[in-house]
């Protein structure tokens, strides 16, 4: 049961960050940019989330 709510909060923050980064990406300005670094930092978090248990 946790490891299924886990699984799918993670699923979950990836559309999300993944949709960060395509809608900033579709205009230009500073609101935009901190959009998809904000997109960038959370792919990065859950790589790192899942690279993790292999260091």
């Amino acid at each position: 049961m946790k490891t299924t709510f886990v699984v799918i909060l993670k699923l979950v923050v990836f559309i999300i960050c993944l949709a960060l980064i395509i809608i900033g990406q579709k205009m230009v300005g500073k609101l935009e940019l901190g959009m998809m670094l904000l997109g960038l930092a959370g792919l990065l978090g859950l790589l790192y989330d899942y690279n993790r248990k292999y260091v």
